[in-house]
Parts: C-alpha cells; structure tokens; sequence
C-alpha cells in the first residue's frame, strides 16, 4: 500500500476535511470580504490538531512530514477552501522553519535558539500567536542576495533600519523573522533576526489591496531605529541566507501543491456544473467538446499532481530534490492557471461572477507563478541545473 494511503494518512484527510467544511468553508465569503481571516480560526486548528502538522512534537507541533503537510493542503481545498486561506492560516510555515532549524539541526545555537522555541514556535504552533516572514524589498522581488534593511549591532541589541514589502499576515503577525544584512555585500552579510510588532519603530506602513487572496492580509512594513534583543537572531549572525535557501526546495513544493490542488477543485466544480447545466435542452457534459475540455483539465492535474508528489517523497527521503521542486512547482502552476481558466469558460457568465467559487479560485491562482521565486527565476534555475 502506498505510505500516501496509509490508514492515519486517511485519518488525517477525514479529519482536515471535516474541519474545513465546518469551519472554513461557511465563512470564506465573509473573510474575503473583510480582508483578512480571524485570529479565532488560528486556534481552533491547533486545538485541532492541525496547526502543527509537519512540525516537530518536541517543539510543540504534531510531528509528521511534507508527506503529512500535502495531505492536509489537498484536503483543505478538496472541501472548498482557498490557497488565500492557507495562506493566512499556515504563514508558520514560513516563520518557524528557520527557527526549529536551528534550535534542532546540527548547527544549533542551543541556549539562544531553545529560548526562541519557546517565545515564538510553541506559542504560535498552539494558535496563540501569529508569525511572519519578512524578505522581500521594495525594487527587490526574487533578489535574496541583496537585501538592504540593515541590522547593526550595538552593544546586546540591533537596531533595525529598512522596509519590506508583499509580507503575507504582515497586518495581524504579533512578530516577524525578518531577513537583514549584518555583514557585507551579498549572501555571506544576511541574518535572520525575530522582531516583535510592538516594538518601538516597527511600523505596518500600509495594508495592500491584491487581485486575490483577500482573506490573506499582506503588508508593507517599516524599520525606524528599530532596537532587537541579540538572542532574537535565528541561528549564527551572517547565517541567515542557508537557512532561506534550506526552506526554498519546501516552499515550492508547497505552492505547487496548492497549485496542482486548486486545479483539482476546478476541475470537480466544472464537472458538477457541466452536469447539471443544460443549453440547447442537452447537460453540457453530453458535448463533446465540454468532455474533451474536462479530459485535457484532469490529464494536466493529474501529471502536476504526480510530478510534485514524486518530488515530495523525495524530499521526505533527504534526497534535496532542488530541480525536481523548481520543475514541479512551474508544472503544477501552469496547469492550475490554465485548469481555472477553463473551468471559468465552462461556468459562463456565472464564472465571472464574483460570488461564485471559481472566480475566487481564478484570482487566487495567479499568484503562484509569483510568490516562492517567480516562474521565469526557476526556469532559469533550472537550465543552470540541468547543464543547458
């Protein structure tokens, strides 16, 4: 039996299903429309046991792997959740990871990372608090290596001057790990260091208004004089860039499966529609260039879905499948974007209406060839690997 259906990997669907169908799908209209997803939701799923999947049971997660964390996001929106949602409710999984790294791999800072599990990961893992992560710049984008906000030291503390730009939960996020430059030019000069949003001259500039993801509050935020506590640096100063790189092969893997898992549900609406819509006195499922559209939108599915899946397994296995994670997550992109499209055509004018779900799904979809290293960035990564 594949380890994918293993009985307690049954288990986990049934149980993320069930949660989304009571408590997110009722009120995902409501949080799209209020522009971001309550803070309630964050421990009602740790009291569910879900806020924690994948993360270590010793840091206060529930233990598992991306095997575990892909099971949950295809069930999610198997059951009518969003990639917005996900979003919103799993931003941990961009702000802790380095953290638990640290604390736990073989280059743990003991005292001073330990310290950090327990200010931040535990209590966000519980649903108690909320986390970001802080990378991207104004005029920046994918350019890791040349971060600008500088982060000085002064006696026990730095003191943080810079801005940051596109950071999901930037709003709601009572802390951010945030990427600075401590040392010189380029990679070997960035660290990560924890900052609190209550801290003298951390500002949230502005909320941004976005195509999709409404539920998903996204911020610009700002750094004046910023002072932070020396133990809040995530693993070594000068560290932080292979720590970011380290994140990037589940990053992708993870996008790429709410890619390949927002065409999945495409995909289920248009069918469902195409049954029971009838035009000319005929369901538009007896045409033949309705079925031929729902063959070709299940065929790119279900190579997304098994590309990514293989890749996943491989991540699990300790194999660092770098360009099988760039190829899964550009596939599973391209066929979401053009999955949604066409289930968009089959829906009609009902498709294009925005109390519809697949108008949601639609708008949600486009930032995935964005976020996590855009498109035409892993294509070129992934000629540099493959020797071309």
């Amino acid at each position: 039996m594949s380890s994918w259906e293993a009985s307690e990997r049954k288990a986990l669907r049934d149980m993320v299903t069930s949660f989304t169908e009571k408590e997110i799908a009722p009120q995902l209209p409501h949080w799209e429309d209020a522009g971001e997803t309550p803070r309630e939701l964050h421990k009602k799923a740790a009291d569910a046991g879900i806020l924690g999947i994948a993360f270590p049971e010793e840091v206060g997660g529930q233990g598992g792997d991306l095997i575990d964390s892909t099971i949950m996001t295809e069930a999610v929106m198997e059951a009518g959740g969003s990639t917005g949602v996900l979003a919103a409710l799993f931003t941990h999984g961009i702000a802790l990871p380095h953290m638990v790294a640290a604390a736990t791999g073989q280059h743990m800072v003991a005292s001073q990372n330990a310290d950090l599990i327990d200010r931040y990961v535990r209590p966000t893992l519980a649903g108690d608090m909320i986390g970001s992560l802080g990378v991207t710049e104004p005029g920046g984008g994918s350019d890791v290596a040349n971060i600008r906000t500088r982060a000085t030291k002064d006696g026990n503390e730095f003191v943080v001057n810079g801005a940051k730009t596109f950071i999901t939960s930037g709003v709601r996020a009572d802390f951010v790990t945030t990427a600075v430059r401590t040392g010189g030019d380029g990679y070997a000069g960035i660290s990560l260091i924890v900052i609190d949003k209550n801290t003298p001259g951390f500002t949230v500039s502005r909320p941004l208004k976005k195509m999709g993801w409404h539920c998903s509050d996204t911020a610009e935020l700002s750094f004046d004089n910023v002072r932070v506590p020396a133990a809040n640096i995530v693993g070594e100063v000068d560290g932080g860039f292979v720590l970011i790189m380290q994140q990037f092969v589940n990053e992708r893997l993870s996008l790429a499966v709410q890619a390949y898992s927002t065409a999945q549900r495409a995909l289920d609406l248009a069918v469902a529609y195409a049954r029971e819509r009838e035009t000319f006195g005929r369901p538009l499922i007896q045409r033949q260039v309705i079925r031929h559209k729902l063959v070709d939108m299940h065929r790119k599915t279900s190579a997304a879905r098994a590309l990514t899946r293989l890749a996943v397994e491989k991540a699990v296995a300790g194999e660092g499948p770098i360009l099988e994670a760039v190829l899964a997550k550009n596939q599973s992109v391209e066929a979401c974007e053009w999955v949604v499209s066409e289930a968009v055509q089959i829906f009609g004018g009902m498709g294009y209406m925005r109390e519809s779900e697949i108008d949601r799904h639609y708008r949600d979809a486009r930032i995935l060839g964005i976020g996590g290293g855009a498109t035409e960035v892993l294509n070129d990564l992934a000629a540099k690997l493959l020797g071309y």
